[in-house]
């Protein structure tokens, strides 16, 4: 498996997994080389309704990042990953180091998680970041992870079958991005108590189909972005990455469940991060 170093800027909590709390594991026990940018420092996720600790500024993210920049860092770094950005502000220092990391390596990617909503919640970020991540930051990325609710965002549409929803990918794509991965996709498709994941690339597109199980972890979508990215990183094709993706993800969620846990049980899962298993098999859609 290729290594890859990867310029991770996200959020960071002491408590629980979110941000790159999530996502610096599973990309280091994957064999990857992480420099973890923090943009906030909570200490835990918002979802329990109070939290404490700074937001970082973005003049001084921006100072952090030339700080990696000038140890010479930008040449050897082959993917940038972000997933929620809290203001245009600090998108654009995520943007500009992008630009500047693809200058000193033309090979590097950008892998973004489109933060912006979900389904029954609508959007829960500052107002006009979606017109930010869809106008400006989506164009500029290689790699995107949107849930079925994002995607219909991005394309300006509802979807209710696979059909529109790979018409969607392709009109996302069209405005940059070469690799997509939808997650949380529900679709007239999709079995009662299932849920699918579709992975859209130059090469085709597929899909996986998972038991929908009762819990929705905060961080979940960081830890499925951080795994997407790893495995492409790795070497492996869209096809191979979904099906390992699923599998990994389906383990670590069943394993928080069967803890009794509300935060994702990621260290008690690493084998599973580290040895996909792989028990769901993916279908080719064209």
């Amino acid at each position: 498996m290729t290594t890859v170093q990867i310029l991770s800027i996200q959020s960071s909590v002491a408590y629980g997994h979110a941000g790159n709390s999530a996502a610096v594991f599973p990309l280091q026990r994957l064999g990857h080389e992480v420099y973890p940018v923090l943009t906030v420092h909570f200490s835990n996720h918002t979802g329990y309704g109070a939290t404490r600790g700074p937001l970082l500024a973005p003049a001084d993210v921006a100072e952090v990042l030339l700080g990696v920049e000038e140890r010479g860092a930008f040449p050897q770094i082959g993917a940038v990953l972000s997933g929620y950005q809290g203001d245009p502000s600090m998108g654009a220092v995520v943007l500009d180091a992008v630009a500047r990391v693809k200058a000193a390596n033309p090979e590097a990617v950008y892998c973004c998680d489109p933060v912006m909503g979900d389904v029954g919640r609508g959007f829960f970020v500052k107002e006009g970041i979606p017109e930010f991540m869809r106008d400006q930051v989506v164009p500029a990325a290689d790699i995107i992870t949107p849930n079925h609710w994002e995607l219909d965002f991005l394309a300006g549409r509802t979807t209710t079958t696979h059909a529109e929803v790979l018409d969607a990918v392709d009109a996302v794509r069209a405005t940059g991005p070469s690799d997509v991965l939808v997650t949380s996709v529900l679709t007239s498709d999709v079995a009662e108590g299932s849920l699918d994941m579709i992975a859209v690339s130059d090469a085709g597109a597929w899909a996986v189909t998972t038991p929908l199980l009762p819990l929705t972890a905060k961080g979940g979508g960081d830890v499925t972005t951080a795994l997407y990215l790893a495995h492409l990183g790795g070497g492996a094709t869209p096809a191979e990455a979904l099906a390992k993706v699923a599998s990994t993800m389906y383990a670590v969620l069943s394993a928080t469940v069967e803890a009794g846990r509300e935060e994702m049980a990621l260290i008690g899962a690493q084998d599973a991060i580290a040895n996909p298993p792989e028990n769901f098999p993916v279908r080719r859609l064209r």
